[in-house]
């Protein structure tokens, strides 16, 4: 449910507008360095701050609740919190009577018998990738010599990103866009066939980060277009090195040594400054509807560095599993 992975397994607590929100890694190695500073230059490139994101700023500064002694990890349960301190919880008092589109408001209040904490989207909430994020810098220490990188290609369909933005504000509307991941320096073998194949796993954690819409591996839906001999790589050296990459990086569900690619969607984000039309339970009409609270033009803004986070973590897995059964 909240929890991901099968030895390094994370675990998500929290709500946006709660004391704190927090991650739990069991089965982290024993003996690795960490220290509040090594998550810190993660931690600031998903702030807020930027034009097109939310006003709301928060310190994340992490806290290690267990599993580290003098800056070592332990073996032991791995526990990290933030704080939610700067919080506007009135802001969300509509939302109990007008579910927002595009929102969970709705489907959480039905599948928790309005039991859920509604406030910023309670458990559900964007918020919660800090967690993931922190999550993502130990993963990143377990793949030594592997890098992992995201970023921003394109905002509301436009390459110029700044252009994207500056037009999301003028029109008074939020926007979408696509984040692309290459990974390099990854071993040959990572995935297990059939249901935790690389693509599978990958894709599970990248689809539990809010507003992810789509994923494409390598050459993606284009090479529904292609012929085989066309979108097939072949292999140019005893190493495995491919002359293409339409594969990104994986066959039959195992990272074949050359660099992983692949694209995600990201959704407009649904909290649009844009008047609306939703159904309104206290009156039992559909009524004009206007976003209160504090929200990103453009969330993708944010988002390559939870995708980076998300897809180190599935790689730190797999990587653990490719050696708990493998004879050295």
């Amino acid at each position: 449910m909240n929890t991901f992975g099968q030895i390094f397994r994370v675990s998500i607590f929290g709500e946006s507008h709660g004391k704190w929100v927090g991650v739990t890694i069991d089965g982290c190695p024993a003996g690795i360095d960490i220290a509040p500073a090594d998550f810190m230059p993660d931690l600031a490139r998903r702030k807020a701050g930027a034009a097109g994101t939310t006003p709301r700023k928060e310190e994340d500064l992490p806290i290690f609740v267990s599993g580290v002694y003098k800056d070592k990890t332990t073996g032991a349960p791995l526990t990290i919190v933030f704080e939610n301190n700067n919080v506007r919880s009135g802001d969300y008092d509509a939302v109990k009577d007008t579910p927002r589109p595009g929102h969970a408001d709705f489907v959480l209040a039905r599948k928790f018998n309005g039991f859920n904490d509604h406030r910023g989207g309670g458990h559900s909430s964007g918020r919660l990738t800090v967690a993931m994020v922190a999550a993502g810098v130990v993963a990143k220490k377990i793949l030594t010599g592997v890098s992992v990188a995201a970023t921003l290609t394109e905002a509301g369909g436009l390459a110029d990103i700044e252009a994207a933005i500056q037009k999301a504000i003028d029109n008074n509307d939020s926007l979408g866009g696509i984040v692309s991941c290459t990974v390099n320096g990854l071993p040959i073998g990572l995935g297990e066939p059939f249901f935790n194949s690389a693509e599978s796993v990958i894709s599970h954690i990248i689809f539990s980060i809010p507003a992810i819409k789509g994923i494409e591996f390598g050459s993606g839906f284009a090479a529904a277009r292609m012929t085989g001999s066309q979108h097939n790589d072949a292999f140019i050296d005893e190493v495995g090195t491919t002359k293409t990459n339409h594969a990104g990086g994986i066959n039959g569900g195992i990272t074949n040594g050359n660099e992983l690619h692949f694209r995600v969607a990201v959704k407009p984000t649904s909290s649009t400054p844009r008047e609306q039309q939703t159904w309104n339970k206290a009156a039992n009409t559909i009524a004009p509807f206007t976003v209160k609270g504090r929200h990103d033009l453009c969330i993708a803004l944010r988002v390559p560095v939870v995708v980076e986070a998300a897809t180190a973590i599935a790689l730190a897995d797999l990587l653990l599993l490719h050696r708990a059964t493998r004879i050295v």
